[in-house]
């Protein structure tokens, strides 16, 4: 088997897909997909399921226009699979994953067609602010 030097994966805290480089492997059977690796951009180190990656594939964003789609506002709620419009950036994408930010915030992350793997707040509540005397 060829030896991976590099992948392509999620990174949290870049927020889009970056390349990662393969810096160590996992002890134990239940861990031989997985591998410890380095993002080449923010230097985070994480691990890594070889396995997810190898079966990952970008969504088909042919025709996506012609489909139902949503335009996109932080305050709307999606589900997986969900085609959406960003206005500001005239650009059709498809919703990919659902997650979490460290401070409790709902966000998804959407293929689009031109601007990529980009991650988006939603269902967003504008809390009101106190006044200041």
């Amino acid at each position: 088997m060829a030896r991976i030097k590099n992948v392509e994966a999620f990174c949290t805290i870049c927020g889009s897909v970056k390349k990662f480089e393969i810096t160590g492997t996992l002890a134990g059977e239940e861990n031989q997909n997985k591998r410890w690796a380095k993002c080449k951009t923010c230097k985070q180190t994480r691990i890594i399921d070889l396995a997810d990656i190898k079966t990952e594939s970008k969504p088909n964003l042919e025709g996506i226009e012609s489909q139902t789609v949503k335009n996109y506002s932080p305050a709307d709620t999606y589900e997986i699979g969900d085609n959406i419009y960003h206005k500001s950036w005239d650009d059709f994408g498809k919703v990919v994953n659902k997650v979490v930010t460290s401070d409790g915030q709902s966000s998804i992350i959407v293929e689009f067609q031109k601007s990529g793997n980009k991650k988006l707040i939603e269902s967003f509540t504008q809390k009101p602010q106190s006044e200041v005397i």
